[in-house]
């Protein structure tokens, strides 16, 4: 990664402070916060190289820009609300899906996705 900036580690903290999956546009308003120069594109530049290292992971949802987590976090799942588009983590999971595998198929993996309101969204 380049060399560290102030406006690299207002990513960095905006990525350690906020337990969820954030887009590109949601770290540049929470780092100007922190560091009211930064702009968009560094940002991307700082997200992929966070993702190069290992720092971080995409999380893709169909038909969405990617978001983006820390690494290391146990296996878990994400619900996304349909009406502010945030992204949250879920802890758990529903358990062994190889009994929904068509016979003869061999399940590798798995994503699940819940979709709905958020706390917040629900009570507005």
């Amino acid at each position: 990664m380049e060399r560290n900036t102030k406006q690299r580690d207002a990513i960095r903290q905006v990525f350690e402070a906020t337990p969820r999956p954030l887009g590109p546009t949601e770290v540049l308003a929470a780092g100007r916060q922190a560091s009211s120069s930064l702009g968009i594109a560094t940002v991307y530049r700082t997200i992929n190289a966070l993702v190069d290292t290992g720092w971080l992971v995409p999380v893709e949802l169909p038909g969405e820009a990617p978001r983006y987590e820390r690494s290391g976090i146990a296996h878990h799942h994400h619900f996304r609300c349909r009406s502010c588009a945030r992204v949250f983590e879920i802890h758990g999971c529903p358990g062994d899906l190889r009994e929904l595998t068509p016979e003869g198929f061999r399940l590798e993996s798995h994503d699940v996705t819940l979709y709905g309101q958020c706390a917040q969204c629900a009570v507005d």
